[in-house]
C-alpha cells in the first residue's frame, strides 16, 4: 500500500477537531470567564485555525445557505420575543434580588450618534456574528456531537454554552451574568431547532442588540423595566 503523507493543514485539522482538544479548549476558556478573565481570544484563534484547516467549511459550525426570507422573518420574531420576555419578565425579576445591570462599559451612547453607529456595528459583528459562531456554532454543536448527537446532548450543550455566555458578560455584574445566561439559553433552544441554520441565530442576536442599543441611544432602555417595577411595588 502506498503511504500518503498528511499535509500540515490536514494534521492541523485532525488535531483541532479531536474531542479532547475541543473539550479542553472550552473548559479552559470557561474557567477564565469564571475567574473574571477574558477567555474569548482562545475561541477566536481556535475557530480561525479550524476554519482554515477545514478549508473554510462553514457547515462545521452549522452555517449553510438558508432560505433568506424565512430566516429573516423568523429572526425578527425571535428577537422581538426575547426582548419582550427580557424587559417584561426576566430583568425585572432579577433586579428584585440583585442590582441593575451594569452598562457602564457601553456608556456614552445616549444622544451620541457616532457612538450609536459604532456600537451598532459592534453589536452586529461581535455580538451577532462572533458570539453566535463561538457559543452556538462551536460550543453547542461540537459538545452535542461529542456527547452522542441526541436531543438530550443538544439540550445539555445549550445549557453549558449559556453558562459560559453568561459569565463572559461578567463586566455587567451579577444581574448581567444571570440575564445573559437566560438569554443565551433561549438562543441555544433556537439553535436546537435550527441546527444547520446558524444564520437565524446571528440575525436574531444582531437584531436583539440593535433594539437594545437603539433604546440606549434614545434614553429609553429602562422604560419597560421601570414600568414593570412600578406595577409590582
Amino acid at each position: 500500500m502506498q503511504n500518503t503523507k498528511l499535509t500540515f493543514r490536514e494534521k492541523t485539522e485532525a488535531f483541532v477537531t479531536k474531542p479532547y482538544f475541543i473539550v479542553t479548549l472550552i473548559s479552559v476558556s470557561f474557567l477564565l470567564f469564571f475567574t473574571g478573565q477574558p477567555g474569548t481570544p482562545l475561541f477566536y484563534i481556535t475557530i480561525f485555525i479550524t476554519l482554515w484547516a477545514k478549508r473554510w467549511d462553514w457547515k462545521y459550525f452549522g452555517m449553510t445557505r438558508p432560505n433568506w426570507s424565512i430566516t429573516i422573518f423568523r429572526a425578527f420574531l425571535f428577537a422581538i420575543g426575547i426582548f419582550i420576555l427580557n424587559d417584561f419578565l426576566i430583568q425585572p425579576l432579577i433586579e428584585l434580588y440583585f442590582d441593575k445591570i451594569d452598562l457602564s462599559e457601553v456608556g456614552g451612547i445616549e444622544g451620541n450618534l457616532s457612538n450609536y453607529v459604532l456600537y451598532l456595528l459592534l453589536g452586529w459583528i461581535i455580538g451577532g456574528f462572533c458570539e453566535e459562531i463561538i457559543y452556538r456554532g462551536y460550543v453547542v454543536k461540537r459538545l452535542a456531537i461529542i456527547f452522542g448527537d441526541t436531543n438530550k446532548t443538544w439540550l445539555f450543550s445549550a445549557i453549558i454554552a449559556s453558562i459560559g455566555f453568561g459569565f463572559a458578560h461578567y463586566y455587567q455584574g451579577p444581574s448581567g451574568i444571570i440575564a445573559a445566561c437566560i438569554i443565551g439559553f433561549m438562543f441555544g433552544l433556537i439553535f436546537i431547532y435550527n441546527r444547520n441554520n446558524l444564520m437565524v441565530l446571528i440575525l436574531t442576536h444582531g437584531i436583539y442588540n440593535m433594539i437594545a442599543i437603539t433604546l440606549l441611544y434614545l434614553g429609553k432602555s429602562r422604560m419597560i423595566i421601570d414600568w414593570v417595577h412600578e406595577l409590582i411595588k
